[in-house]
């Protein structure tokens, strides 16, 4: 018989960083755990999601997401198994999908959570390859950037969770080339490995060099992880009639000042290129589409995820000022 638990531990926000967030700026709390209500349902998380987007909601600024709040958990991505119950649709040992991460435990409405199946994959894919991370890969090159068959894309960031996917979903729908950027020389080989059919160390290059090398006769669709200098070399590149997929700029995250726009934005204007920013949640209606196709890719081989692991709640703060220093390869994740 499983022991219902009535405490918990989960991470709070102690401190809103200035630049870099540093373990100062997190707390391990120790709070009671109240039996689930009607309709509810007490997840054991197993595996919780660090993601760059949480660095902006760090901020107390008015966005697209509400902002942490201050000695308030934080939350995100997160699986586990239902041990306790108080709906008919969701049982007590279900493997779940869920949003209340950085915690051991979490109470919430059947509603809210969605039953996956680990047999199918394993239950860190659906934050990965199957979940959020696949789905932006996959709505920026496809409802965003309108890739078409033939053309060539451009992806920085191209070993982070969402990049990785990014390369091997292009080359799936038929892309023609595919090249991308990453932090050193492992994460390049590593990218090959998966399908890119180049790709350079952009803390040795240039992007305005690597893409120069790689590509001679432009891009097509550039998916932006990045921002900042990648951006600009990308819109230098940029063929006519172009598209730029902006689904990220990591680079700025952590800057305490303002960072000027790309120098070259009125090339935009002869070229008439298209950038769009997009946010994953604005297109619901793809999400069974990508799902049905990326367990078609898993299964023939064409679609894999790297998972880069840290140990215990205890190294989520860490696994999170890790990722923002592009320590990852693939997905960031910490197991509880």
């Amino acid at each position: 018989m499983t022991t219902i638990p009535t405490a918990t531990r989960q991470i709070v926000l102690a401190s809103r960083p200035h630049g870099a967030p540093t373990a100062e700026n997190f707390r391990i709390e120790t709070v009671e755990l109240p039996a689930p209500a009607a309709g509810q349902v007490l997840v054991r998380n197993t595996v919780m999601s660090v993601d760059p987007y949480m660095r902006g909601r760090m901020n107390d600024t008015k966005s697209y997401v509400a902002p942490f709040q201050i000695d308030a958990p934080l939350d995100g991505g997160a699986v586990g198994a239902v041990v306790a119950s108080r709906s008919d649709a969701v049982p007590v040992g279900a493997h779940v999908l869920h949003g209340l991460g950085w915690r051991e435990h979490a109470v919430l409405p059947a509603e809210n959570v969605t039953v996956i199946d680990t047999d199918a994959a394993p239950a860190s894919a659906y934050l990965g390859v199957l979940g959020m991370t696949g789905l932006t890969a996959y709505v920026g090159l496809t409802a965003v950037a309108e890739l078409r068959a033939g053309e060539t894309v451009f992806v920085s960031g191209a070993a982070g969770a969402v990049g990785q996917v990014v390369g091997q979903v292009a080359k799936a729908l038929g892309a023609g080339r595919v090249v991308g950027s990453a932090g050193s020389a492992a994460k390049v080989e590593r990218l090959r490995e998966l399908g890119y059919d180049g790709a350079f160390n952009y803390r040795e290059t240039s992007v305005r060099k690597g893409l120069s090398e790689l590509v001679p006769d432009g891009i097509d669709v550039y998916f932006d992880n990045v921002g900042g200098d990648h951006l600009e070399a990308a819109i230098g590149h940029l063929n006519r009639f172009g598209r730029v997929a902006m689904c990220g700029a990591v680079s700025q995250y952590n800057k305490t000042e303002p960072t000027p726009g790309p120098r070259n934005l009125a090339l935009a204007i002869g070229k008439g290129l298209t950038l769009r920013g997009f946010l994953v949640g604005h297109f619901p209606d793809l999400a069974e589409e990508y799902r049905t196709r990326a367990t078609a890719w898993l299964a023939d081989g064409r679609l894999q995820g790297d998972e880069t692991f840290r140990e215990g709640l205890d190294g989520a703060p860490q696994a999170f000022i890790d990722l923002l220093e592009g320590a990852n390869t693939g997905k960031m994740l910490v197991r509880l």
